[in-house]
C-alpha cells in the first residue's frame, strides 16, 4: 500500500488504486497524510475543504466522507500495513507507517542525498526523490488556504531538489545534463530566477555562452514586463560570472550560491530513514515500474557484437541510434515475457528506389536521442519512406515503435496533443486511469517512461515545431522520426533535428514503381513510355501511383496513349511546376474515366467534415442509397481515389480530399445537411437501442431529410461500439454544422451522444457540451440550453468540479420550466440534486429529488421517475433514514420489469440492503445485496458490483465476498 501526495492524491494497492470518488474526500486524506499520525481537528478539517464559507452540515459531510475513506482502507486491508483511521474526540488521525507515504519518502532521499561523499551518489538520491512525482503535488483534489500552502511547499522543495541535482551534475562535468535538466523547468517557470541563474551557469560551463547571455536577457524582459522589476542578485551575479569568463567549477558554491533543499509541509525530519524503496516498491498492480528497472541502461550487460551483425535491408542500411554502440540490439524477450509495443502501420507496399536517402536516414539516425526530419512537397512520399526504415530498423529498438498522424495538413485538423501522448502512455503500460490529465504532465511521463530506453516515435504529417517538442521521447537512445511538409526550421535551430529533404523520384525509380504495379512485362514492352509517364507525372509516387491504378484496369490501354494525354493536362494545368496540381491532374484524368455515380459520389466525399466514412455516411452525402455508396466507394478503391482501413471503413487522402471538393462546390451545403441529418439519425438510433427506455431528448430539426437507410444496431453493446467508435467524426460533424450555422443540428449532434457520455463520463465531455451549449444560445432555444445543461452539469459533478457544476445546474430547471419541457426539468432537478447532496446539501437535495419525482408522475414517465426514485432513496440513506429509503427504493422496484435496467435494480437493491442492515434486518439486507452484486456482475456493471460488495464486506466475513470484491475492483481498475 502506498499513499501518494506527489501528483495526483492517491492510495495504490496491490489491485490497483482505491476508488477515492469526489475531491473533497480526496482533500480530506490530503489534510490527513500531511499531519499523518497526529490527529486533526474538524476545524482544520473545514479549513482545508472548503475555500469560502461552510456549509451548515460541513461536520456531516466530513463524517460520510471519513466514514468511505475508512471503509475503503479497511476493505483494502489496510490494518496489515499498520494503517488506521481513527476518531480521537472531535479530531480524526491517520495513522500510518511514514515510509508508505511518497512525501515522507521524498523526505528521506534528500536527507540521504545530504550525506552520500560521492557526487555520483547523490546525483542516484536526488533523481530516485524525484522520481517519485507524478504531477502537481495534491492533484485530483479540492485545495483550500491550507492545502494550497502545503502544494506550494511542496512544489518549492520539488524545485529546489532540481537545483540542486543539477548543481551535483555540475561537479561531475555533466553540465549538458543539467542544462537539459534546468531548461525543462525554466520553461515551467519562466520568472523563478534562480533556476534561470543556474541555467545561465550550465549552459556557460557546456560551451554555450552566446545561449547563456541569451537566456539572462529573456529573463530580464520577462521580470520587467511581467513584474516590472530588475533581476535579482542571483541572476545579476550569475550574468557579471559569465561576463568576467569565470563561472567556477561547477561545484554547489561557485554559483550564484547554494539553497538548502527545503522540507516539504507536514513533513518531519525526524522520521527513521529506511532503506530508500524506489518509487515502484509497492508495485500494485497495473503500475508503471521506474524507466531504470524496464531496460538495461548503457552500462548494463547486453549482447555484444557490431552493429552489422544486425539485418539490414537493402539501400537503408539501420545503424543504432547511439553510433552503432555494441550493446544498442538488446536480446529478444524470454518467453512469458510482454513483447514490445508496435504501434506501427503495415510497411508500404512497393516501395521502390530511395536508397540514398534511406542511408541519410540511418546517419542521420546516429547519434544521442536524435531527431530526423523528412521533409518535401505534398504526396512526395514521406510516410512512405519513414515507415520503410522503421519496419527495417526493428531490431534497433526493442522497446518499442510508437507512430502517430498529426494530420497537420488535414482539414479535419490535428489531433489533440494530450490525446496523442494518452494512446503513446497506454501503449507503454500505464494504467488508463493514471493517465495525467493535462499535456505538460502527459509529455513529462512519456519523457520519463521511454528514459533509459530504445524507442522510435514517428511522427506523421506534423505542422509546427511546438506539437513535435511535446512529443519528443526522453532516452538518449530513443530516435524520432518525423515528416512534414514544412521545413521546421525552428525544431533544427531548437532541437538539432536533422533534415533529410525528400524530392521526387528519379526517372528510372519511377518506372521501377509502375512496373511494381502493372507488372515488369508491361512495362519493359514500351519502356520509352514508361519512363516518359514517370516524368510526366513529375516524379510524385501519388500521381505514379493513380496513373498506374488507371492503366492496371485498363490492360488494352498502351502507356504511350496515356502519356500523350497526359502530357495534355500538363501544359494545361502547370503540372510539373506546383506541387499540388500535379496529383490534381493524375486525379483528373481517373476521375474523368470513372462512372457517373462514382464520379458523383467522389465529388460528395469532399463535402465530407470527418476523418472517415461508411456507406450510410456516402449515401447520405451523395442523396442515394448505401447498397449504391458501396458500390461507388469500390469502383473510387480500385482506382486509389479511398482507402478501406478496416472493412466497411473508407479514407480519404487529404490531398483527394481537397480535388473532390473542388468538383462540385454548389454541392457543398446539400451534401454537409445531408450528412448532419444521416449523424442525427444514426446517433439517435444507437440512443434508443443503448438505453430504449429513455425519452428522446428532443423533435427532428426543421427541413430534417430522412436518410435512405439509418444502419440498424443489434443490441446495446453494438449500440456504444458505434457511439465510441464515431465519437471524432460527431464531433468534427458538430463542429462543421456550427460554422455553417446550423444551430438546431449542431447541439443535437451533441446531446444524442448522452448514453456514452454517461457511461464514460470522466473522458472529457466538457468541451463538447461547452459548443453545444453556445449553440443552444446562438439560436435562442432555451429548451435545447435546458438540456445540455442538465448533461454538463452531470459531467463536471463526475469530474469533481461540484460547485462549477451547481452554478450550471441551478439554471437548468428555469429553463425547462420556461420551454415548457417538464421531463427536463425533472432530469436537471435531479442532477442538481445529487450535487447538493455531494456539497452536504442534504435538504435541498432532498426537496429537489422529491420535486422531480412528481413532475415524472405527472407526465407519467416512469423510467425518468425510476432514476429519480433511485437518487432520492441514497439520499434518505444518507441522511439516516433507513424507513423511508427502504419504502422509496421499494417503489422504484414496483414501477414493473419493462422499465428497469439491470444497472438501476442493482443500485436500488443494494440501498434496500443497507437500509434492512441499517434497520436491525441483517440477514435479510446481506441478502439483498448478495443478488445486487449479482445482477450487476451479470451485467458488467463493477462499479455497482463494487458498491454491493463494499457493503458485504463490512458486515459479513465471508470470504466469497472478500474474494468478489477484489475482483471487482481490480476490474473497475483495468478499465480505467
Amino acid at each position: 500500500m502506498e499513499f501518494r501526495l506527489l501528483g495526483t492524491v492517491s492510495v495504490e494497492t496491490f489491485t490497483g488504486p482505491l476508488p477515492l470518488g469526489p475531491a473533497k474526500r480526496r482533500s480530506l486524506l490530503a489534510a490527513l497524510l500531511l499531519s499523518a499520525n497526529t490527529p486533526v481537528s474538524v476545524g482544520r478539517l473545514t479549513d482545508s475543504l472548503w475555500d469560502d464559507t461552510p456549509p451548515l452540515q460541513a461536520r456531516g459531510v466530513i463524517q460520510g466522507h471519513v466514514s468511505r475513506l475508512r471503509a475503503l482502507l479497511v476493505g483494502a486491508d489496510a490494518e496489515a500495513y499498520g494503517v488506521e483511521l481513527a476518531t480521537l474526540g472531535d479530531a480524526y488521525v491517520l495513522r500510518v507507517p511514514e515510509t508508505l507515504i511518497d512525501a515522507q519518502r521524498f523526505e528521506e532521499l534528500l536527507m540521504l542525498a545530504r550525506e552520500q561523499r560521492s557526487p555520483a551518489d547523490t546525483v542516484l538520491m536526488l533523481k530516485e526523490a524525484l522520481s517519485l512525482w507524478q504531477g502537481p503535488a495534491l492533484s485530483g483534489a479540492f485545495t483550500g488556504p491550507p492545502l494550497r500552502a502545503a502544494a506550494h511547499s511542496l512544489e518549492e522543495s520539488r524545485l529546489a531538489t532540481v537545483e540542486q541535482l543539477a548543481r551535483t551534475y555540475g561537479v561531475l562535468g555533466e553540465h549538458h545534463r543539467a542544462a537539459a535538466l534546468l531548461a525543462a523547468e525554466t520553461a515551467a517557470h519562466p520568472l523563478r530566477e534562480s533556476l534561470a541563474a543556474e541555467l545561465m551557469l550550465a549552459l556557460y560551463r557546456a560551451g554555450r555562452q552566446s545561449e547563456a547571455l541569451d537566456r539572462f536577457h529573456r529573463t530580464r524582459r520577462l521580470l520587467a514586463d511581467e513584474l516590472g522589476i530588475d533581476p535579482g542578485h542571483e541572476l545579476a551575479d550569475a550574468y557579471a560570472l559569465i561576463l568576467r569568463g569565470d563561472p567556477g567549477s561547477g561545484e554547489p558554491g561557485a554559483g550564484p550560491g547554494p539553497r538548502p533543499v527545503a522540507a516539504p509541509a507536514g513533513a518531519r525530519s525526524s522520521a527513521p530513514v529506511r532503506a530508500a524503496a524506489p518509487a515502484g516498491a509497492v508495485a500494485p498492480a497495473g503500475a508503471v515500474a521506474p524507466a531504470d528497472a524496464v531496460a538495461p541502461g548503457p552500462d548494463s550487460a547486453g549482447p555484444s557484437g557490431a552493429a552489422g551483425d544486425v539485418p539490414v535491408g537493402g539501400g537503408g542500411a539501420a545503424a543504432s541510434p547511439a553510433a552503432l554502440r555494441p550493446s544498442a540490439v538488446a536480446p529478444a524477450p524470454h518467453p512469458g515475457e510482454p513483447l514490445p509495443v508496435d504501434l506501427l502501420p503495415r510497411a508500404p507496399r512497393g516501395f521502390h528506389g530511395r536508397g540514398a536517402e534511406l542511408a541519410a536516414l540511418t546517419r542521420a539516425a546516429a547519434g544521442e536521442a536524435p531527431v530526423c526530419l523528412v521533409t518535401g512537397p505534398a504526396g512526395v512520399g514521406k510516410t512512405a519512406l519513414a515507415l520503410q526504415w522503421a519496419h527495417r530498423s526493428g531490431a534497433l529498438f526493442p522497446d518499442g515503435r510508437l507512430f502517430a498522424d498529426l494530420r497537420g495538413f488535414s482539414e479535419a485538423g490535428e489531433p489533440a496533443l494530450i490525446d496523442v501522448l494518452r494512446e503513446f502512455l497506454l501503449a507503454l503500460g500505464v494504467a488508463p486511469r493514471r493517465v495525467p490529465e493535462s499535456a505538460p504532465a502527459a509529455a513529462a511521463l512519456f519523457r520519463s517512461l521511454t528514459d533509459r530506453r530504445r524507442v522510435l516515435v514517428v511522427l506523421d504529417n506534423a505542422r509546427d515545431s511546438a506539437t513535435v517538442r511535446a512529443l519528443l521521447p526522453g532516452g538518449s537512445d530513443c530516435v524520432t522520426l518525423v515528416t512534414s511538409r514544412h521545413r521546421l526550421e525552428g525544431l533544427i535551430a531548437s532541437d538539432a533535428a536533422r533534415p533529410v529533404p525528400l524530392d521526387t523520384l528519379e526517372a528510372d525509380d519511377g518506372t521501377a514503381l509502375l512496373a511494381g504495379v502493372l507488372g515488369e512485362e508491361r512495362v519493359l514492352a514500351e519502356p520509352v513510355a514508361a519512363r516518359r509517364l514517370a516524368e510526366l507525372c513529375g516524379g510524385l509516387p501519388l500521381a505514379l501511383r493513380v496513373t498506374a491504378a488507371r492503366l492496371a484496369g485498363r490492360p488494352r490501354w498502351t502507356l504511350a496513349a496515356l502519356a500523350d494525354e497526359l502530357a495534355d493536362e500538363q501544359g494545361r494545368l502547370a503540372y510539373l511546376d506546383v506541387d499540388d496540381t500535379g496529383v490534381a491532374a493524375a486525379l483528373r484524368l481517373t476521375v474523368q474515366h470513372l462512372p457517373p455515380d462514382a464520379v458523383h459520389q467522389f465529388a460528395r466525399l469532399g463535402h465530407h467534415p470527418g476523418g472517415h466514412f461508411d456507406p450510410y455516411a456516402a449515401a447520405a452525402l451523395a442523396g442515394t442509397d448505401p447498397v449504391a455508396a458501396a458500390a461507388a466507394l469500390e469502383h473510387l478503391a480500385a482506382a486509389h481515389l479511398v482507402a478501406e482501413t478496416a472493412p466497411g471503413r473508407w479514407i480519404l487522402h487529404d490531398l483527394v480530399r481537397l480535388y473532390a471538393r473542388g468538383l462540385d462546390p454548389a454541392s457543398a451545403q446539400e451534401a454537409l445537411t445531408g450528412v448532419l441529418d444521416h449523424c442525427i439519425a444514426t446517433a439517435l438510433a444507437a440512443a434508443d437501442t443503448a438505453e430504449p427506455g429513455g425519452e428522446p431528448c428532443f423533435v427532428l430539426p426543421d427541413g430534417y431529410r430522412e436518410p435512405a437507410a439509418v444502419r440498424d444496431f443489434a443490441d446495446r453493446a453494438e449500440a456504444m461500439r458505434w457511439l465510441a467508435a464515431e465519437r471524432e467524426n460527431l464531433a468534427l460533424a458538430a463542429v462543421a454544422a456550427r460554422a455553417a450555422g446550423l444551430e438546431d443540428r449542431t447541439w443535437r449532434i451533441i446531446l444524442l451522444q448522452w448514453p456514452q457520455v454517461v457511461w464514460r463520463v470522466r473522458d472529457n465531455w466538457a468541451p463538447l457540451l461547452e459548443l453545444a451549449l453556445e449553440s443552444a444560445r446562438a439560436g435562442k432555444d432555451a429548451y435545447a440550453e435546458s438540456r445540455v445543461l442538465t448533461l454538463l452539469g452531470w459531467v463536471l459533478t463526475e469530474e469533481g468540479r461540484t460547485t462549477e457544476a451547481a452554478a450550471v445546474l441551478e439554471r437548468s430547471p428555469v429553463l425547462a420550466r420556461e420551454a415548457g419541457d417538464p421531463l427536463g426539468e425533472a432530469t436537471a432537478l435531479i442532477n442538481l440534486a445529487v450535487v447538493q447532496a455531494e456539497l452536504g446539501e442534504l435538504p435541498a437535495a432532498l426537496e429537489n429529488c422529491t420535486r422531480a419525482v412528481e413532475l415524472c408522475r405527472e407526465e407519467a414517465d416512469r423510467h425518468t421517475e425510476m432514476l429519480g426514485l433511485q437518487h432520492l432513496a441514497r439520499m434518505q440513506l444518507t441522511a439516516g433514514r433507513p424507513q423511508e429509503a427502504l419504502a422509496c427504493a421499494r417503489t422504484a422496484l414496483d414501477l414493473g420489469p419493462e422499465h428497469e435496467e439491470a444497472v438501476r435494480r442493482s443500485l436500488l437493491l443494494a440501498v434496500c440492503g443497507e437500509a434492512r442492515i441499517a434497520l436491525g434486518e441483517e440477514e435479510d439486507g446481506i441478502r439483498l445485496l448478495d443478488r445486487a452484486a449479482r445482477e450487476a456482475e451479470h451485467a458488467g456493471y463493477d462499479d455497482g458490483a463494487v458498491r454491493a460488495l463494499e457493503a458485504l464486506v463490512r458486515v459479513s466475513a465471508r470470504t466469497e465476498y472478500r474474494r468478489r470484491y477484489d475482483e471487482a475492483l481490480r476490474r473497475l481498475t483495468d478499465e480505467g
